[in-house]
């Protein structure tokens, strides 16, 4: 099995992120490394639960257009709730997205981890 074969099984839109990056699965795949390194590196539940939201929002928003790019469906779509529900003022709501999240995050950066 392979990276982009594992990560589509998981909801990963792979082919969007091919046609994205010109079928260039080297780089593509370069991408999903640097992808893991900024993951770990941009915090959101942390701030969630001290209350920051304008930071949690920002950082949401940072990775939210990062799974865009890279097809991250999954993810995407769990950063996307919870923007919105921080911007709507629903706090409650972007910490249980949040914590449905992490979970399948953290499935696909050790996807991810394995390859690299």
């Amino acid at each position: 099995m392979s990276l982009l074969t594992e990560l589509k099984e998981m909801g990963v839109n792979t082919d969007e992120a091919l046609a994205r990056f010109m079928n260039n699965s080297a780089f593509y795949e370069r991408m999903l490394g640097k992808f893991v390194a900024n993951a770990e590196s941009t915090e959101v539940m942390s701030f969630i639960d001290s209350g920051d939201f304008e930071q949690a929002e920002k950082n949401a928003h940072t990775l939210k257009g990062v799974t865009g790019n890279l097809s991250l469906t999954p993810l995407f779509k769990g950063y996307d709730g919870v923007v919105s529900a921080i911007r709507s003022g629903d706090f409650s709501a972007a910490k249980q997205i949040m914590s449905d999240t992490l979970p399948v995050q953290e499935k696909i950066l050790d996807c991810i981890k394995k390859y690299k």
